[in-house]
């Protein structure tokens, strides 16, 4: 279950482009009532000619000790866009299966899709006190929900706890440099992506990720972006970063560079037009020169023998989903 957090700058844009003892169940309250009652009208009209749903329910029926038809119809529920519906059986497997690993993290997942992280990581949390897990999907996606409301301090600990459990699994480290580099804390950051890395060398959200955590060093951030994507979007990156640093006029430098790259690159653009907000300035893209044919012929001779040359902005002076 890859659960990976990829960074991505909450100003300017970044163009990546971040299962004993039966024991009392968990209760979760039903919210969005009116939601859901429609749903269940849509669902059972749409039943009527649904073979697989007829199916499962017949199934329910036969076995109701069994937890996959319940499973199974919940997934088909979502899969006809009936969310809230999909949600209600995932709460009721919970209170039928309350040992059920498999069916807590769905129903934690779903919750979370659905828009309540904070009802999804109070569940989670609840259901690890009492059934302590040994894989660590559990404690990998309680650390998600815990970064998303912004607990970067219990975060880190589920994510820790998840390492516990699987240190040589690439995505678990990448997660917690995620929450690292949030809290700021870059050198940290820094070593957990390039743990990531060393176990998985193509993790492309790992990669950007550490582009982040060496942003202070410049061109070795730019480094990193463009070996999984291209010059201008490495640019663009660096550019988000100093935009969120309060330094616009570096940040104009790296999307003039971006923008010579690629006139019509949509992240560069977009903080473009962000960087001129803040700054007072116009907005202005850059023209490249137009090159003869023997200019160009020399470019590409060069890039094959040379490779594409690396853009810094020269300082060296210095960024963060998932």
């Amino acid at each position: 279950m890859n659960a990976k957090i990829i960074a991505v700058s909450a100003a300017a844009t970044l163009s990546f482009s971040c299962v004993h003892q039966k024991q009392a169940s968990i209760k979760v309250p039903s919210h969005s009532q009116p939601a859901m009652e429609r749903q269940v009208r849509n669902a059972i009209e749409a039943g009527e000619g649904d073979l697989l749903m007829r199916e499962l329910r017949q199934r329910m029926a036969s076995h109701p000790d069994d937890v996959r038809p319940r499973l199974e119809l919940a997934r088909h529920y979502q899969s006809l866009g009936f969310s809230e519906l999909a949600l209600e059986h995932y709460r009721l497997a919970a209170e039928r299966f309350p040992q059920s690993g498999e069916v807590h993290l769905k129903l934690a997942r779903t919750l979370r899709e659905t828009g309540e992280p904070a009802e999804a990581a109070r569940l989670l949390e609840a259901f690890l006190k009492r059934f302590p897990q040994t894989t660590p999907e559990f404690s990998s996606w309680l650390g998600i929900l815990r970064d998303e409301l912004g607990e970067w301090g219990k975060g880190e600990d589920s994510h820790r706890e998840a390492l516990t459990l699987a240190p040589q699994t690439a995505y678990l480290h990448n997660n917690l440099g995620y929450n690292l580099l949030k809290q700021g804390r870059l050198p940290e950051a820094e070593t957990a992506f390039k743990s990531a890395l060393k176990l998985q060398p193509e993790l492309e959200v790992a990669r950007n990720n550490l582009g982040s955590a060496v942003a202070p060093k410049g061109g070795e951030a730019i480094v990193h972006w463009q070996s999984v994507s291209d010059p201008a979007s490495a640019h663009s990156n660096m550019a988000a970063w100093f935009i969120e640093q309060g330094q616009y006029a570096e940040a104009r430098r790296e999307l003039d560079v971006a923008l010579g790259y690629n006139r019509s690159h949509a992240s560069a653009l977009r903080n473009l037009e962000l960087v001129s907000g803040l700054d007072g300035r116009p907005t202005s893209i850059p023209v490249r020169p137009v090159l003869t044919r023997a200019q160009r012929l020399r470019a590409a001779v060069k890039r094959i023998f040379v490779g594409n040359p690396v853009e810094s902005n020269g300082n060296a002076g210095y960024s963060a989903s998932r």
